[in-house]
């Protein structure tokens, strides 16, 4: 039988020939926790009664949410989670290293062809180097990291075909919010999405993983891409683990098949308090903007640093405006750093802060007041979600956040059409 990517995934993670919609129990190559989520999996884990996990190599827990601790509470959380971490000798990433989602791909935890379970819903993330990750909730987790197994429902598959070629100025965060807008945030619930064409080949792998961090907000299970030489060759330049790269099969069954032509999109804006409510940048004039954030598990990566900082180079962010930049990573900080990216976000205004999901997830980093507006390039703007349920988020690309920063207002970056080049 011709199988999708998901298909074949959970197959070899079987040992049974699965097809959409069969249940089943698959082995996992790896899985982890946050500290928004790890001290359920502890003490779910620990009612398990059982010593040891099953392979502490293959579990991380990671302090990046909250991260340094901003209250009492949150510290005891972070005690809990260096406690086990010690006695159960698994690996802890703490304060300062990073967001999960950067982390393990980068520090080359997963490869091609594997299955991850995450306690943090944007594990979809790793699809886009051919990892079939998920995320689940923390007594779920607590289960793989008792047995190394669970069970899973084998999603239906949406294809997603890009064609046409990506104008200046036009990012792979403005693809997926075009595509979200035309799917719904409820499109692909339980579904896994493929995304194929031309134009996702010419993405970089950085530039794929930001697509596939937001296949959830369509409500995928996953998002998938196949394993190119782009893909080979970055995965082995983190990993010491073997690819198995997965494919899918000619006359695969999908339940939809999408094709998106890109050559006219604009600049995307989603605005609050939903995804999937998307509008192009030109649609848009005047609106006010209080904050910006550069950064999260979305658009914190080296190339999204770079792409800001052309724009940011030389010029000021209006007086009025904060400029909050996130690295995903220390690695990354660390590149900015030599690169001279992070002196010019700073000489530009901002502020850059310590790598982890800062102000996206709304504990720290940039909680909003009352009617302010932030543009953003995280992955949600529902409403509460920076920690002010009476504020409003704006998302978008790094361009798209650096031009309006520099403006006070929503702007289309391709004002800055010398930067944009490629």
């Amino acid at each position: 039988m011709a199988k999708t990517i998901a298909e074949k995934i959970l197959s070899n993670h079987s040992g049974v020939e699965l097809k959409a919609n069969d249940i089943t129990i698959c082995d996992i190559d790896f899985c982890f926790g946050q500290d928004g989520t790890s001290s359920i999996i502890i003490d779910s884990f620990n009612k398990l009664r059982q010593d040891e996990v099953f392979d502490a190599a293959k579990f991380a827990m990671v302090i990046d949410h909250s991260s340094p601790s901003p209250n009492i509470g949150v510290s005891a959380i972070h005690k809990i989670m260096r406690d086990f971490a010690a006695l159960k000798k698994v690996k802890l990433f703490d304060i300062g290293e990073g967001v999960c989602h950067q982390l393990i791909p980068e520090q080359g935890f997963v490869t091609c062809g594997d299955l991850v379970l995450g306690a943090d819903s944007h594990t979809c993330t790793y699809g886009a180097i051919n990892v079939l990750s998920t995320g689940v909730g923390s007594t779920d987790l607590a289960i793989a990291l008792a047995s190394g197994k669970n069970w899973f429902k084998v999603p239906e598959t949406i294809k997603i075909v890009v064609t046409g070629k990506l104008p200046d100025g036009v990012y792979s965060k403005d693809i997926i919010l075009s595509i979200i807008k035309d799917i719904g945030s409820h499109g692909a619930t339980y579904k896994s999405i493929e995304f194929h064409g031309p134009v996702i080949k010419k993405l970089s792998v950085e530039e794929r993983f930001t697509i596939t961090n937001m296949a959830v907000e369509a409500g995928a299970k996953c998002g998938l891409m196949e394993a190119d030489t782009k893909v080979i060759n970055w995965v082995k330049a983190h990993s010491h683990k073997k690819p198995n790269p997965v494919s899918a099969d000619e006359g695969a069954r999908y339940s939809a098949i999408r094709e998106y032509d890109v050559t006219n999109l604009l600049p995307q804006i989603s605005m609050p308090h939903a995804v999937d409510n998307v509008t192009s940048v030109d649609e848009i004039a005047d609106v006010r903007i209080d904050q910006g954030v550069i950064g999260t598990c979305t658009n914190g990566r080296l190339e999204d640093l770079e792409i800001a900082a052309k724009i940011l180079k030389n010029k000021k962010i209006r007086p009025e405006v904060r400029l909050i930049v996130a690295p995903a990573s220390k690695d990354i900080y660390l590149k900015a750093l030599k690169k001279g990216i992070v002196g010019i976000f700073i000489d530009s205004g901002a502020a850059v802060v310590v790598p982890g999901c800062g102000p996206c997830v709304g504990t720290h980093n940039g909680v909003l007041a009352d009617g302010e507006n932030c543009i953003s390039t995280a992955n949600r703007n529902f409403k509460g979600r920076m920690g002010n349920p009476n504020a409003n988020i704006y998302l978008a690309s790094p361009a798209t956040v650096a031009a309006s920063c520099l403006e006070g207002k929503i702007q289309d970056p391709r004002i800055h059409k010398k930067r944009l080049k490629r």
